[in-house]
């Protein structure tokens, strides 16, 4: 601050010096000029003398006041820089105070981790220690085991082995049965509910149809009318409708053969026509086929809108309506076909909304199931594959089609409709009076369900009672365990599952019993 002061007061000093200098130099030049203005020099002189006398006295007063004023900043400026220092000193001392503390801590962690990975290596090599000792217990146990019951260890380990396989299948066998017979009811219970409800909901009638391809004539001399002049009406008929018409010795009465059921009831209806007003020559066939079967024509698609209608669907493509139409004159073991899938679409229905499944896509599955069974006489294939090639072209959903394929086990089931569309199949088919069956394939049952039940061991004999609902299988109780007996019942029940078709279910009963006869003489 003191070096600001002078540099101040050289300054004006340098001034006064400048200015006097110049003064006297430009006396020296006028004086030349001016001589008589010497006086007027020397005053100017003089009062430059004072008036630098005056400001270097006010320079050097003002220069002091600056400097007490710089040294009071000065010194305040020291006082707080000293305070702050002094707080940041105070700051850091408890700041390593706090380390001191937390590094004594975690000394004494590091100490107390070290202390127990001693102790844990100790235990470790104590354990270590005890369990070589217990493994030669173990040995010397085992070998005076061996040395007492004269067997080696594999020979003991095989037998208790064997005895405990026979005990757990003892249990298994009886846990099984339990388990079984168990879910078995609890099944039967809800299952029956579900049908009962499915069946309560849909009134259909409890008599069949039967197709007949026989037409009754009023007398012999008709056959001869319908053989006509060396067989042109007899020809004229096969060849308008596609039938074979047999005339043999039957009294009264004309067959007609046909796979097509449009064609054998095309045939049916022009017969009993022609009968009936005894009009028959080939210009009379050839009209009257073209307007039967034009009436037949509508009254098959009369009879799929009606279908359709009656389970509530919306947007069936015509050509399946006409197809479910043609159903209408297709029999199956003497049921309707048609009747049969409006049946067990009504059966899915109900069942599906007891289930919180998709009813709508359910009755529709129901009515279509079959519907391969309308043109399966025109191509080869089952039915079921025929049906959802006709459903994939045109344009259904594809879990109905895998439905359809899938409802005889043909193809894997894709959803729970297919086997839905299974169980209400079967239901339909089953309920009394639906469907007829030969004297042959009811034999032929009963014959497949006792070579099934004799083709297991320990069978002594078998019977099918109950026109094939039941087997009674016998065995022999010295090679058949109780144990033994539920599994063979459960072996048969899935052989039959897998190797037959039959409607309903059938009930298979193993008989294992001991009887001690004695005879007092």
């Amino acid at each position: 601050m003191p070096s600001s002061i002078w540099m101040i007061v050289t300054g004006a000093a340098g001034l006064l010096l400048g200015g006097f200098g110049a003064f006297v130099a430009i006396s020296v030049t006028s004086k030349a000029r001016k001589k008589g203005a010497s006086f007027e020099i020397a005053k100017m002189q003089e009062d430059a003398r004072r008036e630098a006398s005056q400001i270097l006295r006010e320079a050097r007063v003002s220069a002091k006041s600056d400097a007490l004023k710089f040294k009071d900043e000065a010194e305040a400026e020291i006082k707080e820089r000293r305070k702050e220092i002094a707080q940041q000193e105070k700051r850091l001392t408890q700041k390593e105070e706090n380390l001191d503390r937390k590094s004594d801590v975690l000394d004494s962690k590091l100490r107390n981790l070290e202390r127990k990975d001693a102790e844990a290596e100790a235990q470790k090599a104590r354990l270590s220690a005890k369990e070589n000792e217990l493994q030669e217990t173990i040995a010397r146990q085992i070998a005076e085991l061996e040395r007492i019951s004269s067997l080696t260890r594999e020979e003991a380990r095989t037998t208790i082995l064997e005895k405990l396989k026979g005990e757990v299948e003892s249990e298994c066998g009886l846990l099984v049965r339990d388990i079984v017979e168990d879910a078995r009811q609890r099944a039967e219970r809800e299952s029956q509910k579900l049908l009962a409800y499915a069946i309560q909901r849909y009134a259909g009638d409890c008599t069949y149809e039967r197709t007949t391809a026989t037409i009754p004539l009023p007398n012999d001399e008709m056959k001869g009318r319908i053989i006509g002049r060396e067989g042109r009406n007899i020809r004229a008929l096969e060849s308008a409708t596609g039938v074979n018409i047999l005339i043999d010795d039957t009294p009264e009465a004309v067959v007609i053969s046909c796979f097509d059921p449009v064609r054998k009831e095309v045939a049916r209806r022009m017969m009993e026509k022609m009968i009936g007003d005894g009009r028959i020559h080939p210009t009379r066939i050839e009209e009257l086929v073209k307007k039967i079967r034009k009436d037949v024509d509508d009254e098959i698609f009369v009879a799929g809108e009606q279908a359709v209608l009656d389970c509530g669907l919306q947007g069936v493509p015509k050509p399946l309506i006409h197809l479910l139409g043609v159903l209408k004159f297709r029999y199956s073991f003497s049921q309707n076909v048609l009747k049969h899938s409006i049946e067990t679409a009504a059966f899915m229905g109900a069942i599906a909304a007891e289930l919180g499944l998709d009813e709508n896509r359910a009755r529709r599955i129901g009515l279509f199931h079959d519907i391969g069974k309308a043109v399966d006489h025109e191509i080869e294939g089952t039915h079921a594959a025929i049906g959802a090639d006709l459903l994939r072209k045109y344009g259904e959903n594809k879990e109905v089609i895998n439905a359809v394929a899938a409802h005889h086990g043909e193809v894997e089931a894709a959803s729970v409709y297919a086997i839905l569309a299974n169980a209400c199949d079967a239901l339909s088919a089953s309920r009394p009076g639906a469907r007829s069956e030969t004297t042959e394939l009811y034999l032929k049952r009963l014959e497949q369900l006792e070579t099934i039940a004799h083709d297991f061991p320990g069978v002594e004999t078998c019977y099918a009672l109950q026109a094939g609902r039941e087997v009674r299988v016998v065995v022999v109780p010295e090679k058949v365990t109780e144990a033994q007996a539920q599994m063979i019942a459960r072996d048969i029940c899935n052989r039959i599952e897998k190797e037959m078709t039959y409607p309903g279910q059938i009930k298979v009963s193993v008989i294992r019993e001991t009887r001690s006869v004695e005879y007092a003489k």
